[in-house]
């Protein structure tokens, strides 16, 4: 069994700020995977699906970003999820929008739910990085990130991202996060960076 979550900020004034596209991306493989509806439960909402070989739960955390890792916590230890058998997909300042990355492990980089995510779980789980570009200002993040996509943003980049992410998500779930990554790019280009260039 696989754990698979989205960071987000619940409800609707946030449901399209670039800090929720985590769970964006949760909604888009529910979607291709026509999973049922979401149920209440871990403080969070959560969704079963059949990906290839794996179970997996889909998992949107509904404590605000800054703890999530209450609710991803608590899941991971209902079902015995090791932290390697879960995967984060969050918004990454540090990649310009649209570029993708996944690691095992490592730091926060001062992200606030991977901070609560690492407190309750340690830090041996994937992240699945999605750029969505710097401010250029360090003190303009956090109005940036809770900021909404722009029309031409979610349909130039955000939706086919997302779409990509949703149809190869299964090469990752196998354990193959090279391929997953280089197949997410061979079917989606980012847009020329607007904001930043890569900073990592």
């Amino acid at each position: 069994m696989r754990l698979l979550v989205g960071l987000g900020n619940p409800g609707a004034r946030y449901a399209r700020n670039r800090h929720n596209i985590g769970f964006m991306a949760v909604d888009a493989i529910a979607r291709r995977y026509g999973c049922r509806a979401y149920r209440s439960r871990f403080k969070g909402e959560l969704a079963e699906a059949s990906i290839g070989s794996a179970r997996v739960l889909l998992f949107k955390p509904q404590t605000f970003m800054n703890a999530s890792g209450e609710a991803v916590g608590e899941a991971a230890r209902f079902f015995k999820i090791l932290p390697c058998d879960v995967a984060v997909i969050h918004d990454e300042i540090d990649l310009r929008p649209g570029k993708l990355r996944v690691k095992r492990g490592g730091g926060n980089a001062g992200h606030n739910g991977l901070r609560s995510i690492d407190a309750f779980l340690g830090a041996d789980y994937w992240r699945v990085r999605i750029g969505v570009g710097h401010p250029g200002v360090k003190e303009l993040v956090q109005p940036y990130v809770l900021q909404n996509f722009c029309h031409e943003e979610l349909t130039g980049w955000v939706g086919p991202l997302l779409d990509a992410v949703a149809e190869t998500i299964e090469l990752l779930l196998s354990d193959t996060p090279d391929a997953f990554m280089s197949e997410v790019a061979r079917r989606f280009a980012p847009p020329h960076a607007s904001i930043t260039e890569d900073i990592v």
